[in-house]
């Protein structure tokens, strides 16, 4: 049967010349989302897309199975305790105090605020004493948090609204009265392509203006630098760091803040220029722990002065472990032999050893549920012998579970509120080879019960940002094996599992090798008799877009479908857009002939060929994306329509007033829903 044709996409004769190569844009004036021809094509690709969708499969039972809700990690503040929740039916999760006497209390809830279900709270910080609330809000996906702080007794507001708060961190000083935060500079103040970067930090004092603000940090600095910042408990410590962009590596000041002002702290340089990154924790002890990858890929503890914290001084109390990586650790000190609680995950898998916190001698393990994934361990800021950690896998929703280091126990402190009942599935991880030989892990989810010949089958992979690929509960993945179908989870260099080396390998001049690593994926699943390249789809978002779209253009014979979500696509481009320049410590920039030249290698886009087959292709992507602009989708989308000799189809599926991130648990269901639906009727599930 001959498909309908597609909607009518203009190509047009825009060529940049870079570096001495041309380099060709058919669909430029895609990247307008006002432009008239632009909504006009958006119009019929939606048309299209409704008249292709079909009966929507899946969607009940990923309802089902998000009942669950979630559970968040408690923060200690006093005597009192914060945490967040989603109970069955609830859009987002609130977020709760428990006062000392076992009272709860709701103090945030989205839906509350705003009944749409298009406000998200992106953040919450507790001051020190548990009294007030910093929590920052946004609107319709476009993750531009405003801050607002409120007092805990009476939920009522007593600061805010502050703007241009995206991704601030809040450290409140002792008692309360101020805070040191991230802001942006105004856009009166930055060109009008840079109004997304430029921030600064400041010291805000409860109940004034944010004119009156100091400014205490950020000048003169590169415009697309992250900022943190930290008080210590006592409040004697400040510490600021830098990442430029999502750069692997941090700078790190320090002031006394008992020698010098709070408005105008002496920060001292602890590291500058070096290539590492290092985070730092103020015992209550006065040692200064410093977690770090500096000569050491998979992470360490160091112990040091907080008063001489050069690299020199620094003493390994954890050092690196050859085969796992240190993602957190916590101190217990209410204890006759004071512990240090050290989370890891060896490949891709948690756990928690025990270690003397004066000598790092191992002297225990924290038992865990099972093999899953630990998130965050807290612990009660002024002492003590408990810890809390957030676990879940591939069958148990969030839940947080309690450590008595006194005891060596660990108990379900809560559960995920909803009874859902969870398929049987078998899970098992295996290693494959790559093109060059480089072992990968990949993470196989299947119908319970012996193997039965190949299955329809998703393969999904992220490789980037050094971001490790976990075990989880995902109500998409259960409901897809529930019906028969494999699921499987390929660990590929570009993310964090094996350490920041294996992130590297990933990166830049090496970004090729994600691409290699996933197509091995899919051939090892094809040789192994999972499944065949007929009933073989792909997966990715975001990062892992950019990775299933250059999938599809180097291997286009070796998948069947593709659902590529909030893609890169136009790596050429791809800076002038959302969050696109501070990635460049990541991709590279088209700028440099040298980068140029790996982007133009793999880029998407720019390898769509007239004349091939392409397999079965749904982008589904987000209007108010402020990170990656749908424009990489749209150029895409035209591209592959005009060019695929296939009978497959190529959908847009796009969304409007969502963004990259958190979105209300019914939309999540529809794009969820829509996403496995194409991938089962293209790969025969």
């Amino acid at each position: 049967m001959t498909r309908e044709p597609y909607p009518t996409a203009r190509r047009e004769e825009a060529t940049d010349n870079l570096h001495g190569t041309p380099v060709r844009d058919p669909y430029r004036w895609l990247e307008e989302p006002d432009g008239p021809e632009t909504k006009g094509w958006l119009l019929a690709q939606a048309e299209l897309f409704n008249r292709e969708r079909g009966p929507q499969r899946f969607k009940s039972r990923i309802a089902e199975l998000l009942r669950s809700g979630s559970v968040g990690v408690p923060a200690w503040r006093g005597g009192r305790h914060f945490f967040s929740r989603r109970i069955p039916d609830q859009e987002h999760p609130v977020y709760y105090v428990v006062e000392p006497d076992g009272t709860e209390r709701a103090l945030i809830d989205p839906i509350g605020i705003d009944p749409s279900g298009l406000t998200t709270l992106d953040a919450v910080q507790p001051d020190k004493e548990g009294r007030l609330l910093a929590y920052q809000i946004s609107v319709g996906g476009n993750e531009e948090s405003v801050l607002y702080v409120i007092d805990v007794a009476t939920g009522q507001r007593v600061e805010g609204p502050i703007d241009r708060c995206r991704y601030s961190p809040v450290a409140w000083l002792p008692g309360g009265e101020a805070f040191y935060y991230v802001r942006r500079l105004p856009s009166t103040e930055v060109p009008e392509n840079e109004t997304q970067f430029h921030r600064r930090v400041y010291l805000h004092r409860v109940g004034t203006s944010t004119e009156d603000d100091v400014m205490i940090f950020g000048q003169d600095l590169k415009m697309t630098n992250y900022y943190g910042v930290a008080v210590s408990r006592d409040g004697r410590w400040l510490q600021v760091s830098a990442h430029e962009g999502t750069a692997p590596r941090n700078d790190i000041w320090l002031a006394d803040l008992t020698e010098s002002p709070v408005d105008r702290p002496e920060l001292r340089v602890v590291q500058e220029g070096v290539d590492a990154q290092s985070a730092l924790v103020f015992g209550r002890d006065g040692v200064l722990y410093v977690h770090t990858d500096r000569d050491a890929p998979r992470g360490r503890v160091c112990v040091a002065d907080p008063a001489a914290p050069a690299f020199g001084t620094w003493r390994d109390l954890i050092p690196e472990d050859p085969e796992a990586v240190l993602s957190d650790f916590a101190i217990l000190d209410d204890l006759e032999r004071p512990v240090m609680l050290v989370a890891w995950t060896r490949h891709a898998i948690s756990e928690i050893t025990v270690h003397d916190l004066e000598t790092g001698e191992r002297v225990g393990e924290v038992p865990t549920p099972g093999l899953g994934t630990i998130g965050g361990i807290a612990e009660h800021p002024e002492g003590g012998h408990e810890a809390w950690f957030g676990y879940t896998d591939n069958t148990t929703p969030p839940t947080i579970q309690r450590y008595d280091a006194r005891t060596g126990e660990t108990t379900l402190w809560a559960a995920s509120p909803g009874a859902v009942e969870v398929p049987e599935v078998r899970t098992q991880q295996v290693v494959y080879q790559s093109h060059d030989g480089t072992d990968v892990r990949m993470l196989i989810i299947s119908p319970a019960g012996e193997a039965s010949g190949p299955r329809p089958t998703i393969l999904y992979g992220y490789g980037g940002f050094g971001l490790s690929m976990t075990p989880g509960y995902s109500a998409s993945i259960l409901a897809w094996v529930e019906a028969g179908g494999v699921y499987a989870i390929a660990n590929l260099r570009g993310g964090g599992e094996e350490g920041e080396d294996w992130h590297r390998a990933g990166m830049l001049a090496s970004k090729q090798n994600v691409f290699d690593d996933f197509h091995a994926a899919a051939e090892h699943l094809i040789a192994t008799g999972v499944t065949t390249r007929e009933q073989l789809g792909i997966s990715g978002g975001s990062n892992g877009g950019l990775l299933v779209g250059a999938a599809l253009t180097q291997r286009p014979e070796l998948y069947s479908a593709v659902v590529c979500s909030a893609p890169l696509l136009d790596m050429i481009r791809y800076e002038k857009f959302g969050l696109g320049a501070t990635w460049n410590v990541e991709y590279g920039s088209a700028d440099d002939p040298e980068q140029f030249g790996w982007l133009r290698a793999y880029s998407p886009y720019h390898h769509v060929k007239e004349g091939v087959a392409y397999p079965a292709t749904l982008f589904t992507v987000f209007q108010s994306d402020t990170r990656v602009h749908p424009m990489h989708a749209w150029k895409m989308c035209a591209a592959l329509q005009h060019s695929t000799t296939s009978e497959r189809p190529v959908l847009l599926r796009n969304e409007t007033e969502v963004g990259h991130g958190a979105r209300s648990v019914s939309r999540t269901v529809d794009l969820s829903a829509d996403s496995l639906t194409f991938l089962a009727r293209h790969t025969g599930l």
